[in-house]
């Protein structure tokens, strides 16, 4: 899913559903060309590490902890959730590709 491609929240749930919640952390993270990625957070890596190994991060959500439902097949259904991410994530895009790791605690 790219954000300079207008995004679906098809494309979103998608991006949600292919992600285990109950196996590791995830970050949602968008690089410089727009791509919008969800890793997981190694159990042995801190945020700042897997941060500083990604130096095209524009900015990212909080980190969503295992086993909270955040990701996942039951994430993906969740269309009010997935409008949110989209929309936090297209409102902060617009100014934010000059800018580098712009961690983002809130949604719209």
């Amino acid at each position: 899913m790219n954000l300079n491609k207008q995004p679906t929240i098809e494309e979103l749930a998608q991006l949600f559903a292919t992600r285990k919640d109950s196996l590791d952390n995830h970050i949602l993270w968008v690089c410089e060309s727009g791509e919008v990625r969800i890793d997981c957070l190694p159990a042995d890596q801190d945020e700042c590490a897997f941060v500083s190994q990604r130096p095209t991060m524009r900015t990212r959500l909080r980190t969503y902890r295992r086993g909270q439902g955040y990701v996942g097949r039951r994430a993906a259904a969740d269309r009010h959730f997935l409008r949110n991410v989209l929309s936090t994530l297209e409102h902060e895009w617009q100014g934010q590709q000059a800018r580098q790791d712009r961690l983002l605690d809130r949604y719209c």
